[in-house]
């Protein structure tokens, strides 16, 4: 429980926390027992990126993520993809800030705070580092990293590490194989100069987890699986369902004393992504179409009563980059700050479809082989283009009193976003466009009652877009012609004002406590659903709500080698006005909203001796809704990991050898950790007007992960 001093909610994990536990990690799951934070995660080893996670019931959508000062990510769907950070064994830190985002922050959705995660530096002399490890479902990585020193007389230091991983599903059939690449240089010069550029690479293919409905999982539980083996006409066959990614990122977060007192960071830096996502389905050679215009004759050649099985092919590139720089004055008791920020991204995703043959094999899964239509032109159920512009501009003074015991803050951020969107497939919207300006004012104080104690209170506001592609293109069904989502028509912005009230002390005991309110106009809500074959996501306007609740964590420094963590919190939270569904309201108002927990707790106990060390961590998180209308919720659950390990004496030109297991959700508990796909209503409801709504659907879930063990060797050189 590393020590905080902000006038905001904040937790994190420190390296040493990190370094205890399993090597699989991703920076999403090091945070599971934060106050307030769920991970709905699909595997227990932390190696999917399919996954969820939400903080005071706000999802992942509406968090702002940082990683060395750059913003991470997909700008347009907001998924943090975490895996594609850093290997665990190159995280320096980890922080979330339960309630809000640093002024300063290169993120526009944080309406729900800001997880922040930082690499470790390198080392001054030279070195390495290695890390093989092996577990259940044939798991496996190897982790190699070489630290250069200072190389000559040039200041200059840099690590460079790759790792391999790979494991099979812990349910079902498949797997998933990741590729990784760190590198990180630092420079320091003069009175606080500092350049740290690093960029990393990465590379994973995994096949997906099913996402059941409650029906189906109270009926199948974990033997809902896509299907090993392939039959003409399964669209279920796992060798369709499966994700690519590629990514590459780098910046250089730069640090420069330009005068007494002033300071002067940036951050410049750049991204790029091509993936795949792909599904299963079934095309009718004669009857099928290209938006709303009939596709003739497809170019199908394994064909039965007209009907062929196709794999759903959705790739997309994505590439951003962008430049985030202020000033720092500091004068006697005042602070000024003052700075811009300006980010660039650009998504294209146009799918496709591979014809299967009779054994379930396609001529290429990333779209080289496409289904035509009659007139030669490539069969798609969605062409969309998008491009996004941000702009933002801050000041922040911060005035310092009472021998700096009381500190008073007040700032000012007006973010503006563009997205440009076009279609080219026919029948729909050739073009939507979206532009807003957003004032965000902040202002917060802080009281030190003693050295080890403080008392804060802040107010803030935040906003964010609406998410994913589809929010802006219109989606079209091949079977039928007629569209399977249209485009958003009500893309205000989910807008927040919030307060914080907290206490913290630090000292043998470490306790942090906060109490907290938001209120919200337009609440977007992101909910995924197969359409036409591939996972898509899309945009619910739920309104206004108000959300309150209290959070807390105590631990302790250790105490003959035992240190224990307890974090905690309550929520409450209400819909307020009713939701629009077609020409009538569903009766929402005063509803509880979806994925908001009433309870979520932790239990941890770590030991170190320096020799020995282990821990326990139990983690409990209570029901919670998973549609509007309150009709369908999914029950509590509770898991825990276990850590054992052994530290060995220098072994010749070995450093610090060691033996480390983990254990992950050691009562192979079957559970749902989250919702997938949210529904306005999941029974059919009579309106405010009289009218009979009929169901929105089934809500679907995440099911977590059974079971897993992780046993790593590791050691310096």
């Amino acid at each position: 429980m590393p020590p905080q001093t902000a006038a905001k909610a904040i937790s994190g994990v420190t390296r040493d926390f990190i370094a205890k536990q399993s090597p699989t990690s991703n920076a999403l799951t090091l945070l599971k027992a934060m106050p307030g934070v769920v991970v709905s995660g699909s595997d227990s080893l932390g190696t999917s990126d399919r996954m969820n996670v939400s903080i005071r019931g706000l999802n992942q959508t509406e968090l702002g993520t940082t990683f060395e000062g750059m913003p991470v990510g997909d700008r347009i769907y907001y998924s943090p993809f975490t895996s594609e950070w850093a290997d665990t064994e190159n995280l320096g830190f980890v922080n979330v800030a339960q309630g809000s985002a640093d002024i300063s922050a290169p993120v526009y959705n944080s309406v729900g705070g800001q997880i922040n995660a930082g690499l470790r530096n390198p080392s001054d002399k030279f070195g390495g580092y290695l890390n093989l490890a092996g577990g259940t479902k044939s798991m496996n990585k190897e982790f190699g990293r070489i630290d250069t020193g200072y190389i000559g007389n040039s200041g200059i230091k840099n690590y460079t590490s790759f790792s391999h991983e790979s494991n099979n599903n812990w349910r079902g059939t498949g797997g998933q194989k990741r590729y990784h690449v760190d590198t990180r240089f630092i420079k320091e010069w003069g009175n606080g100069n500092k350049i740290a550029p690093f960029v990393s690479w990465n590379l994973v293919r995994a096949d997906l987890f099913t996402n059941p409905t409650m029906a189906q999982w109270k009926k199948y539980g974990i033997s809902y699986n896509y299907d090993g083996k392939y039959q003409f006409g399964d669209s279920m066959y796992q060798g369709f369902h499966f994700y690519r990614r590629q990514t590459v990122m780098m910046a250089a977060p730069t640090n420069l004393h330009i005068a007494k007192g002033l300071t002067f960071s940036v951050t410049p830096y750049f991204n790029y992504g091509h993936g795949i996502i792909n599904g299963g389905s079934t095309l009718s050679q004669d009857n099928s179409y290209l938006g709303n215009t009939p596709a003739g004759q497809l170019n199908l050649e394994h064909v039965v009563n007209g009907k062929a099985t196709a794999e759903n092919v959705d790739p997309y590139t994505q590439f951003g980059s962008g430049i985030n720089a202020y000033l720092t004055w500091k004068k006697g008791i005042n602070t000024l700050q003052f700075g811009a920020w300006y980010d660039y991204f650009d998504h294209n995703e146009a799918t496709s479809y591979a014809e299967a043959d009779a054994n379930g094999n396609v001529g290429n899964s990333y779209g080289h082989t496409p289904v035509l239509t009659q007139n030669g032109s490539i069969l798609r159920s969605f062409d969309g283009h998008i491009i996004q512009q941000a702009n933002g501009l801050f000041i922040s003074d911060s005035l310092s009193l009472l021998h700096d015991k009381l500190l008073l803050n007040a700032g000012f951020k007006e973010v503006m976003i563009a997205r440009n969107a076009s279609s080219q497939l026919p029948g729909t919207t050739a073009r939507v466009n979206a532009y807003t300006a957003q004032p965000l004012p902040q202002v917060s104080a802080s009281y030190k009652i003693t050295p080890h104690d403080q008392i804060y209170i802040n107010g803030t506001t935040a906003f964010r877009e609406p998410a994913s592609i589809n929010s802006y293109i219109d989606i079209y069904s091949v079977a039928t012609g007629k569209m399977s989502s249209t485009h958003n028509t009500n893309l205000n912005p989910e807008f927040s004002i919030s307060e914080e009230l907290g206490y913290r002390h630090t000292g043998f005991l470490n306790l942090s406590l906060a109490f907290f309110n938001y209120n919200f106009t337009n609440r977007q809500l992101s909910t995924s659903a197969l359409v036409n074959g591939t996972p898509e996501t899309f945009s619910i306007n739920a309104g206004g709500q108000t959300t309150r609740g209290v959070q807390g964590e105590i631990g302790l420094r250790p105490w003959h080698h035992f240190s224990p963590y307890v974090s905690a919190q309550y929520l409450h939270g209400s819909i307020d006005n009713n939701i629009l569904q077609g020409s009538d309201y569903l009766p929402t108002k005063g509803k509880k909203p979806t994925m908001m927990p009433t309870f979520t707790g932790s239990i941890g106990l770590s030991y170190d001796d320096g020799t020995y060390f282990g821990n326990f961590a139990l983690t409990y998180v209570g029901s919670q809704y998973t549609s509007l209308m309150n009709d369908e919720k999914m029950p509590s659950y509770e898991t825990a990991n276990v850590t054992l390990g052994y530290r060995y004496k220098d072994i010749g030109a070995a450093k610090h050898p060691q033996i480390q297991l983990n254990l992950m959700n050691i009562g192979n508990e079957h559970y749902l950790s989250g919702a997938y796909g949210i529904k306005t209503n999941a029974k059919a409801t009579t309106g405010i007007r009289g009218t009979t709504i009929a169901a929105a659907g089934s809500p679907t879930y995440y099911v977590g992960g059974g079971f897993a063990a992780v046993v790593s060797v590791s050691t310096g050189f």
